[in-house]
């Protein structure tokens, strides 16, 4: 998805769906593809996400003086904050395509959404080659890191790039020489691009990211969005227990019991300390275990084989005192 064309491909094929009424069963193969895959659970931090760069876009849609204002996406490891990336950049690329649909026969010559992946040990130029990369932009060996981001500016404002998503920022480090470089390259990118800017790392408030003077400018720029564990109960809501209800409502097994994940929602929010990754994980596996042994079916017993992440299995580990 880090290029123009893996992205509109995602963008635009229709995401699994759950099993319908009334249409036929689907074979083994199929429904192991689906749980493989899956539908993608709407979290609070999803909906959030989604009402946040809505209303940014809109409030920097005709800001010409100075850099937009922008989002960050933090939390822990498997905490669903790419899935919330993504869910958003598909809905925005979506959106403008039923706005502006392309005449018959012809190709989009828009792009409204660039995804981009801070590389390992990012440098200016790695990073702004990885914009350039997205869109096809030619970079030659000789071209210095100015014309590529020239080059880079030019095309995304002729391309109607609006949003911009950047995944793993917590590789950034601008206490180091090339860390504030890419950070100062990043402030340069806002300022000359006319879309809205979204960065996504793990706990990106524990980094360098916010110290100093290049981080007093991100944070006075960016508003911040936690994507953390779902707690097991939130007032008088029980905000994970509603999730899993609606992860079984999407399975797609033959004799399940409707209510049975549900009810071990303390169970479930022990083993994966509220990680939406690892609990989709978890079940995803034990529906798959469930079709391959014909048991079609998903209860405690399962779960209790089903190893997690090295994250969740930590967690759970038992501490001894000496």
């Amino acid at each position: 998805m880090t290029t123009w064309q893996g992205w509109h491909r995602f963008a635009t094929t229709d995401p699994p769906a759950p099993p319908q009424p009334g249409n036929p069963p689907r074979s083994t193969d199929e429904r192991l593809a689906y749980h493989s895959a899956f539908v993608t659970i709407r979290t609070p931090a999803i909906s959030q996400l989604a009402t946040q760069v809505r209303t940014l876009m809109i409030l920097g849609r005709h800001q010409q003086t100075t850099a937009r204002p922008s989002l960050i996406v933090t939390g822990p490891a498997a905490a669903g904050k790419t899935t919330a990336l993504l869910n958003v950049g598909r809905a925005c690329h979506l959106a403008h395509l039923r706005k502006n649909p392309a005449p018959p026969g012809s190709a989009h010559a828009t792009a409204p959404v660039a995804y981009v992946l801070v590389p390992p040990g990012a440098t200016a130029k790695t990073l702004i080659t990885e914009f350039a990369r997205y869109l096809g932009i030619p970079v030659a060996t000789r071209m210095t890191q100015t014309q590529i981001t020239d080059a880079v500016c030019h095309t995304y404002t002729a391309a109607g790039v609006q949003l911009v998503l950047i995944d793993e920022i917590h590789r950034l480090n601008p206490r180091t020489t090339t860390g504030a470089q890419t950070a100062d390259l990043l402030k340069d990118l806002t300022e000359r691009l006319p879309a809205t800017f979204v960065y996504a790392g793990i706990n990106v408030t524990d980094t360098p990211l916010f110290s100093g003077t290049r981080g007093a400018q991100l944070a006075g720029r960016a508003t911040l969005i936690t994507c953390g564990s779902l707690p097991a109960r939130h007032g008088t809501r029980e905000p994970f227990r509603d999730v899993i209800t609606d992860i079984e409502n999407a399975l797609d097994l033959h004799h399940h019991t409707p209510g049975t994940l549900p009810r071990h929602a303390t169970y479930l929010h022990q083993r994966t300390a509220g990680r939406i990754g690892s609990l989709t994980r978890l079940i995803r596996q034990a529906a798959i275990t469930a079709i391959c042994d014909g048991t079609e079916r998903i209860t405690k017993t399962t779960l209790d084989t089903i190893r997690l992440d090295h994250l969740a299995e930590q967690h759970n580990r038992p501490t001894h005192n000496r």
